[in-house]
Formats: structure tokens, C-alpha cells, sequence
């Protein structure tokens, strides 16, 4: 099985059984104890280093609002900065073509223009040597997506972000834990969405998502338009939407996010062997830059929700692994720009996403394989002739 949400489950059960047992022995299952814990902690965590970010923020009072999913999340903050007089419909926001369909969706649902930009095929991550001919007069924000868990921060879009004053929004739904120079992910731009979808690095028992921002007039605006527009009870300045994080799932991510660093490592541990141990010329391994040699000590961290091979002959080797009894994914088999709710953009060529839509193969990678189920799969990998 490529990745068993029991199995997961199962390492702290206990503890998430007892904590779901309180929530509902209290009666409380929206809005309530468990919520504002788990916020609470969540927020501390993100703000545990206590440098200033790299568009220059400073690096305390972070504040976390649960809210329905990843999706949620995104599409909430960018309503809440039209809300400010940030944003404004027909602004510009730059975001990586490969991404996953939701990053661009709240763009769009909030009537807002994606421009996208292709990402570096040897990252995997928005080409940063693109972005700055991208940006227009109507451009206002980079969706910065930290895709497969690989921090995408770099130094050249931080000096972006500050030259022409654009807002730097982070994907957070697939690098829970992640840093970049010490600080997390979620702490990196102006505000963060985070996916808690069951199959993340931090997964709940269902949906769940939430936002991070150090900005108390967003954060604000953000939980009102979470809760109907309600600013307080009864009392409505937004048309708002129903987006909160249930008690018992905030119980359950609590629990979890003790455990987020360790189960990082052993992902970061296979992924090591996998750097070290696959040699096909036929395949390819994107993000080795740096974490090849030191998975641990590399400047941009990688908490590898997903490791991604390439390979040409991408569906036979997926049909080869399942032979051999490996479960494999595909992330993502069709780029945004061919989907058909985007027909628009159909005609467009992007070939190094197109390429990486194309070749793309996430092999297993999670904290809970056996030593053996490593060595399995870099050596059906190793065999694997076309």
C-alpha cells in the first residue's frame, strides 16, 4: 500500500481515542476548548524560531484560524485582503504552473487573475528566475506553493516580494514542519493555508485546514469571513462563508503535532536511502540538490510528503512497481492549464510542467515503512529496465 491512513493512525491511538472521548464527553463540538488548543499550539509551533522572516516581518504574535480544508484556507485569505483593500478583483497572482488545482481555484474564485509561471525542473518548485518577468502593474501577490513538502522559499523571491511590494501567500498543505533558515514554513511571507487532509504530513481524521498569519487585522477578518461573516454573535460585516475546524479534529491534530518533527525525520531518513540507493539511469530524482548529501543539514528543508521520481516511460514503470507489490501516485497526471474548467488556457504551452504532469511517479515514502519495504523498493527501482 502506497501509504495506510490505519497504519497511521494506529502509531498514536491511544491518545486519539482518549482525546476524541473528551470532546465528546464535553458536549462542545464547534468552536470550543479543543479549537482554541490546538490554534494555540499550532501557532506556537510555527513561530518557534525567533528570527524575522524573509520579507522582513518580525517574528512574533503568529496567530492560527482553523477552518474547513486547504482549499478554505487559501480562498479566505485572499477574500480577507480584498476585504482590507489589499487585493482587488482583476489583481495579478503569480503561482507555479505544476501546482495542485486548489492553489489556483481560490485565485479564481475570488475573482482574481493566476499568472502562471513554469517551475525548475530540478526542484520541482516555481522557477524563481521567471518570476520577476512575469510581474505586471496589476500584479499584487505570489502564491508561493511548498510542492511535495520541499520548502520553495528562496532568497531571490524574498528581494522580489520586498522591490515591488507584493504579498507572499504560502501553500503550506503538503510541508508541515518544513523549514527554510531555521524558520517553518507557514512563518515565511504574510500569511499561510495549511491542508490537514487525512493523507498529509499532518492529517486529521477528515477535513481540516487552517491559516497562519502574524497580520491581527487579517487574521481577524479571516475568522469572521470563516464563520458566516460574523465578527461577533449575530452581527454580520462580511457576506461570509461556513469554514471551521470541528473540535474533534483539532482534538486529533493536537495529538498528532507532537509527533510532527520525529515522523519528519523518518521521512526524511528514507528519503536519504532512496537518494543514495537508486541508480537507474532511467530514472530521475528531482530535489536532490543538497539534500543528497544531508538530508538534515540542507538550507531548504524537505519534509517529503511525496517523493517524486521521473521517467519517461512513467506508466510502465508504475505498472512494473505494482507487479513487483509497491503501490505508486501519480501528483498530478493532468497540469492545471489542460483541465477542462480552464479550457481557457488549454492552448497553452508550458513544457517543463507539462513534462513533469508527464513523467512524474511518487514512489513510498512515509513514517511508517519497515527497513525492508525501503530496500524493496529501491531495488525493484535499480531493476526496472523500460
Amino acid at each position: 500500500m502506497y501509504l495506510s491512513l490505519k497504519d497511521i493512525t494506529n502509531l498514536h491511538l491511544a491518545e486519539i481515542e482518549s482525546a476524541i472521548k473528551q470532546v465528546v464527553e464535553s458536549g462542545w463540538y464547534l468552536q470550543g476548548e479543543a479549537t482554541r488548543r490546538f490554534e494555540n499550539d499550532y501557532a506556537r509551533y510555527i513561530e518557534a524560531s525567533p528570527q524575522p522572516s524573509p520579507v522582513g516581518r518580525e517574528p512574533s504574535g503568529c496567530i492560527c484560524i482553523g477552518c474547513g480544508n486547504g482549499l478554505d484556507a487559501l480562498t479566505l485569505i485572499f477574500r480577507a485582503y480584498k476585504e482590507l483593500g489589499r487585493l482587488k478583483e482583476g489583481d495579478e497572482v503569480i503561482v507555479p504552473a505544476n501546482t495542485y488545482i486548489a492553489s489556483i481555484l481560490s485565485i479564481t474564485e475570488n475573482n482574481l487573475k493566476p499568472i502562471l509561471v513554469e517551475p525548475n525542473i530540478h526542484t520541482l518548485e516555481i522557477d524563481d528566475s521567471l518570476i520577476e518577468q512575469a510581474i505586471t502593474p496589476r500584479t499584487k501577490a505570489i502564491l508561493l506553493v511548498h510542492l511535495y513538502g520541499r520548502c520553495a522559499m528562496t532568497e531571490r523571491i524574498a528581494s522580489i516580494c520586498r522591490d515591488y511590494q507584493l504579498l507572499l501567500v504560502e501553500d503550506n498543505a503538503q510541508a508541515h514542519g518544513c523549514t527554510y533558515k531555521g524558520l517553518h514554513t507557514g512563518a515565511l511571507g504574510d500569511a499561510a493555508a495549511h491542508s490537514f487532509y487525512p493523507g498529509k504530513n499532518l492529517g486529521a481524521l477528515g477535513d481540516a485546514g487552517a491559516i497562519t498569519t502574524f497580520d491581527k487585522d487579517l487574521a481577524e477578518v479571516c475568522r469572521a469571513l470563516g464563520n458566516y461573516g460574523s465578527s461577533r454573535k449575530y452581527v454580520f460585516p462580511y457576506k461570509g462563508h461556513n469554514s471551521r475546524i470541528d473540535e474533534i479534529q483539532a482534538a486529533v491534530l493536537d495529538v498528532k503535532l507532537k509527533y510532527l518533527d520525529a515522523e519528519n525525520q523518518r521521512r526524511k531518513e528514507i528519503a536519504k536511502k532512496y537518494f543514495e540507493g537508486i541508480d537507474n539511469p532511467l530514472i530521475t530524482l528531482p530535489m536532490r540538490d543538497g539534500e543528497a548529501d544531508n538530508v538534515s543539514d540542507s538550507v531548504s528543508d524537505n519534509v517529503f510528503h511525496i517523493f517524486p521520481v521521473l521517467c519517461e516511460t512513467r506508466d510502465n514503470l508504475q505498472r512494473y512497481l505494482n507487479e513487483k507489490g509497491i503501490d505508486t501516485m501519480i501528483h498530478y497526471p493532468i497540469p492545471p492549464h489542460k483541465q477542462a474548467c480552464y479550457r481557457e488556457w488549454n492552448e497553452l504551452s508550458l513544457p517543463v510542467t507539462e513534462k513533469i504532469h508527464r513523467e512524474e511517479l511518487s514512489i513510498p515514502c512515509n513514517q511508517c515503512m519497515t527497513e525492508e519495504e525501503v530496500e524493496k523498493v529501491i531495488e525493484a527501482i535499480n531493476d526496472y529496465n523500460g
